[in-house]
């Protein structure tokens, strides 16, 4: 069964960003759709679907690995 995470993310500003972002999400173990609400100026909201919990470190690391940041 498909769970879905919703996290926000800051810095974004454009579809290039919202693209490394999608692309770094995707490629996190289990993901299996991402999509982002792209709000430039504020922060994102992004959908992350996957087929099991997933572990909030990697999903750091991939918005990390993008260059941005997860809001707290």
């Amino acid at each position: 069964m498909s769970q879905t995470t919703t996290i926000t993310v800051t810095g974004m500003t454009c579809g290039h960003c919202a693209q490394a972002v999608t692309g770094e999400l995707s490629a996190v173990s289990g993901v299996t759709d991402v999509a982002v609400d792209l709000r430039a100026g504020a922060a994102s909201p992004v959908t992350i679907t996957s087929d099991a919990a997933l572990d909030p470190a990697a999903v750091r690391a991939a918005v990390a690995e993008a260059g941005y940041a997860v809001a707290t």
